[in-house]
């Protein structure tokens, strides 16, 4: 079971953002991530509780920031609801989507279950809706994913694959690399990982 923790910055001037401490198993249905934030000044910033199902689908997501709250699910693509600070307000979305996406490494180790590439595979499209900060709010986003690298490297656990992949937002042609040891994020744009209590499972 990984735990540990990243340290999440601002894409344009690195500021820090927050950290989040996190861990993640296999289970029952699937695989699920729970984290909470920690703002600079050490104040709660927020929460992810996100549940996959075998095939990488999001069977559950409930994210809160800023006093903001998500809940949402695959259903009829994805279908979610957003609240208010004040409780007193919440709107439903549905988009004709393949899964959620936002500022949490989660996301990303989500991704990568769901789509399950291979080295030798095109490079694959997946329309995604993400949740930004600091309010949570929704925007459909498509990105195109390729693992262009697979290595393994020995530790004293035994041997470590890791998974290089590029990922590109086709609205804008912007790409990043992102690297993943299975269900672990070493390298990402605005990520960084601090501490792992323990090692990566395997993504299978």
């Amino acid at each position: 079971m990984p735990r540990g923790r990243y340290s999440l910055h601002d894409p344009h001037d690195h500021t820090p953002l927050a950290d989040e401490h996190f861990q993640c198993a296999p289970g029952p249905s699937g695989w699920r991530y729970v984290s909470r934030l920690t703002a600079p000044d050490g104040d709660h910033a927020g929460s992810v509780d996100l549940t996959l199902d075998e095939l990488g689908r999001p069977l559950r997501l409930e994210l809160h920031a800023a006093s903001w709250q998500v809940r949402g699910a695959a259903l009829d693509g994805v279908t979610w609801v957003r609240t208010d600070p004040t409780g007193a307000h919440a709107t439903e979305g549905n988009v004709r989507a393949h899964a959620f996406t936002g500022s949490s490494p989660a996301f990303l180790i989500a991704t990568a279950r769901l789509l399950r590439l291979t080295p030798s595979a095109a490079a694959t499209r997946v329309r995604l809706v993400a949740f930004t900060d600091p309010v949570l709010a929704p925007r459909t986003v498509d990105q195109s994913w390729a693992l262009v690298d697979r290595e393994t490297h020995p530790t004293d656990n035994g041997p470590l694959t890791v998974d290089a992949y590029q990922v590109t937002a086709l609205d804008t042609g912007e790409q990043h690399t992102v690297h993943l040891a299975g269900d672990v994020v070493l390298s990402a744009p605005c990520v960084e990982l601090e501490d792992l209590d323990s090692p990566p499972s395997d993504l299978g």
